[in-house]
Order: C-alpha cells, then sequence, then structure tokens
C-alpha cells in the first residue's frame, strides 16, 4: 500500500493535490467575500484580500514542498519578495489603460524578474523559493475552472465551426512554418497554441505539456502581448474598409467582424477592446460576436493540450514513434492535464446542473475566483522564470527564428479567419436561417 501511494509524491500528481482545496474554495466563492485582485491598496478590504492571496500561495507552496520532500526551512524569505513582485505585476496589469492595450500581469513579472536578475543578481536566500514550474502546473489546474462548455453553446454552431476550423488550421500552419524556420518542437507547439487559440494561457498550458524551457515561453508570451497592441486597432480598421465590400448588410458586417477579430486577435481583453472599436456606430454585435467566439477558442485549451500530451507520450527519448500502448501513454502522460480537464468537466457540471447558485449569470462568481487564484500563480511562475533567465537568453538567434514564424503565422491567420468568419457568417449562417 505505502509503493502504492509513493507513485502521487511527484510534482504532477502533488500539484493537482495541493490544487483540490484551491478549487474547493473558488467553488463555494458565492458564500465568501468578495476576493479579487486589488486595482488599489487604499482601503482595508484590498489589504485583506492581498493577504488571502498570499497566504493561498504560501500554503501551496509549503504544503506541496513538504509533499515532495523538499527542504522547507528557507523558503519564506525568498518566497516573501516573489509575491511582492508578483503582487505589484497584477496591480499594474489592472490599470485601466494597460488592461485596455491586453498586457497581463504575466508580462510584467517577466520584466521584474528580469530586471532584478540582470541588474543586480540573485541572492542565495533567494533561490530556494524560485519554483516556476511549480507554480505554473498550479496555475493550469486553476485555469481549467474557468473553462465552461456553456461558452461553446453561446456561440452556436457557426462559432464553434469556425473555432474548431481556426485552431485546426492556424495550428498545424503556425507548427509547420516553425519547424521550417528551424524552431524547435516543444517551442514549435506552444507557439502554435498560443497563436491559434488565446495567448498567454494557451502557451503557458501548452509549454507545460511540450516541456517548453521557461525562456522560451517568456519570450513567447512577451512577443503574444507586444503584437496584440497593434492589432487591437488595425483589425476593426481592417474590418470597415474590406467588409463592406463584400456585404451592405450592417448585421452581416458587425457578425463577420466580431468573429474575424475574435479568431485572431490572441488575448481576451485585447478582443473585447478592438471589436468594440469595429462598426461601432451600428451597435455592439460585433463587440458580442467577437467576445463569445473567442470564448468559444478559449474553450479548446484542454483539447489541444490533450493531444499534445497523448502525441508526445508515444514517443521515445530519441524523439523516434513508439508503438501507443496505454502503459506507455499513461506512464508519459502529464498528470496535471488530469487535474485541468477534471476542474473544466466539474466547474461546467456545477453551472449546468444549477449548484452554483448564480448558474444563471453570464459571469460566475466560482469561476471568477478560479481566475483570480490561476493569474496568482501565473504571476509567482513568471517572476521565477524572469529571476532565472539571462536577456542574452531573450534575443538569441533561435528566439529572433520563433519571431519571424509567429510573424509569418499570425499575418496567415489574418487571411484565412477573415475568409472563414465570411464564408460561416456571410453565407452558411444567412443562407440557413441560422
Amino acid at each position: 500500500m505505502k509503493k502504492f501511494w509513493q507513485q502521487f509524491l511527484v510534482e504532477d500528481w502533488v500539484v493537482v493535490i495541493i490544487s483540490l482545496p484551491i478549487l474547493l474554495i473558488a467553488g463555494f466563492a458565492y458564500f465568501l467575500p468578495s476576493i479579487s485582485i486589488p486595482s488599489d491598496l487604499s482601503t482595508w478590504e484590498a489589504w485583506g484580500n492581498m493577504a488571502f492571496l498570499f497566504l493561498i500561495a504560501l500554503v501551496a507552496l509549503f504544503a506541496g514542498n513538504l509533499m515532495l520532500g523538499r527542504e522547507v526551512t528557507k523558503l519564506l524569505r525568498g518566497f516573501l519578495f516573489i509575491f511582492a513582485l508578483a503582487a505589484l505585476a497584477l496591480w499594474v496589469a489592472k490599470i485601466p489603460a494597460v488592461k485596455y492595450y491586453g498586457f497581463e500581469a504575466v508580462f510584467f513579472s517577466v520584466i521584474f524578474g528580469l530586471v532584478i536578475n540582470n541588474c543586480f543578481g540573485i541572492p542565495k536566500w533567494l533561490k530556494p523559493a524560485i519554483q516556476g514550474e511549480y507554480f505554473i502546473k498550479i496555475g493550469v489546474v486553476c485555469l481549467g475552472a474557468t473553462i465552461l462548455f456553456r461558452d461553446v453553446m453561446k456561440s452556436g454552431s457557426m462559432g464553434l465551426l469556425q473555432a474548431i476550423l481556426v485552431v485546426s488550421i492556424v495550428w498545424f500552419f503556425a507548427y509547420f512554418i516553425s519547424r521550417k524556420l528551424k524552431v524547435d518542437r516543444s517551442t514549435a507547439m506552444t507557439l502554435s497554441s498560443g497563436l491559434s487559440i488565446c495567448g498567454v494561457s494557451a502557451c503557458i498550458t501548452a509549454a507545460r505539456v511540450a516541456g517548453t524551457d521557461d525562456r522560451k515561453l517568456s519570450y513567447i508570451v512577451s512577443v503574444v502581448l507586444i503584437i496584440v497592441v497593434p492589432m487591437i486597432y488595425l483589425m476593426p480598421w481592417l474590418a470597415e474598409h474590406i467588409i463592406p465590400l463584400i456585404t451592405s448588410d450592417p448585421v452581416i458586417q458587425q457578425e463577420i467582424a466580431g468573429a474575424w477579430i475574435g479568431g485572431t486577435i490572441d488575448t481576451t481583453s485585447g478582443v473585447a477592446a478592438s471589436s468594440e472599436m469595429a462598426f461601432a456606430q451600428m451597435g455592439d454585435l460585433a463587440n458580442k460576436t467577437g467576445v463569445i467566439v473567442k470564448a468559444t477558442q478559449n474553450v479548446l485549451i484542454g483539447f489541444v493540450a490533450f493531444f499534445i500530451a497523448l502525441y508526445l507520450s508515444t514517443k521515445g527519448d530519441d524523439g523516434k514513434s513508439q508503438r501507443p500502448s496505454l502503459g506507455i501513454v499513461w506512464e508519459k502522460f502529464p498528470k496535471f492535464i488530469i487535474g485541468f480537464v477534471a476542474a473544466s468537466l466539474v466547474f461546467s457540471i456545477c453551472q449546468s446542473g444549477e449548484i452554483f447558485p448564480d448558474f444563471a449569470k453570464s459571469k460566475l462568481v466560482e469561476t471568477s475566483l478560479a481566475k483570480t487564484f490561476s493569474q496568482l500563480f501565473f504571476s509567482l511562475a513568471f517572476v521565477c522564470i524572469g529571476l532565472d533567465t539571462r536577456l542574452k537568453d531573450i534575443v538569441s538567434r533561435e528566439n529572433r527564428s520563433t519571431l519571424f514564424a509567429f510573424l509569418i503565422a499570425q499575418t496567415f491567420n489574418i487571411v484565412v479567419t477573415f475568409v472563414l468568419a465570411y464564408i460561416l457568417f456571410g453565407i452558411v449562417k444567412p443562407s440557413f436561417g441560422l
């Protein structure tokens, strides 16, 4: 029996175990005081929120390290420093102007970590708390609770079909181009997932499954968040100049614009900001369509991560395919993805089964709290990544190839998503009266 339980004392399983009470807290969010990342610290409530988040992260770190048999006596001092940087990044990301452009907390987290590492160096007392891999995996499991199946139903058959086609076509094209430009396999998978699905969250999830180096992950995330800024303005401009050339119906124009923007811009906040500008004089249909289409693509994170893990589990250590027996698949499959999928399934059932008291609302407090926890652990992780990265790694020749691959694939994404949005929302949907 002891040997049986020993198999669960590895990081992937420990992450799932540690995430269970965190998700349980999120599941009872309706009955708890409002907990969120404060936009300022001028009230006692804001300080109380930060103290609560600090306690959650601290317990998760110490409990997990104890289960893994790691040293914990030297963790507190370093964790206090890392949490302070992560909290600062979360606060900066909440500034309205910053939030509008889609710059997420992870971007500032890695910047702060890079500045500390490259300007001052890393003291010995800080090193034990630099556990980016561990924090990311907890964030991914918590992220699963924010992926609800009802978001797929909102967009109807056209939105779901577009999401599946865009993710499939763009993912494989981005992967093909990346490999042609000599980008390594795991990095290519991470880039393809972030570009085709939903930016940062998809990058992080795919990176942990594919085994992408944290330095390369931070680079891809930075590229995603920087490129999204000009696209917020470019996409509505393109929509208003191109779509009227193919249809004069104002409803169809807005739906095509929303679907186009929702399928190409890589952050949800960026989609909301950009689609709000498109055909704004006609109403908010473009905005609604864009956000719903993006939410539908977000749901596909779990499916893509699962199939990446399934594919890689059939590869031997030399990269060659091997017979995909159940034993091999189970041995190599990243177990924390099971936690991600389970969290999505349980929270979706609780919503659709009317178990959550606020099940009828468009935004659940339970998933909102789970998202807050996910953002917290992602921010902690990227502080660690920044603290463990040298700037020379960021500007390496291989990273330049990654940038070129991203730009080529994003251009392809803009073209193919426009074609699909026009066919589905401009021809098929009106023809069938959907």
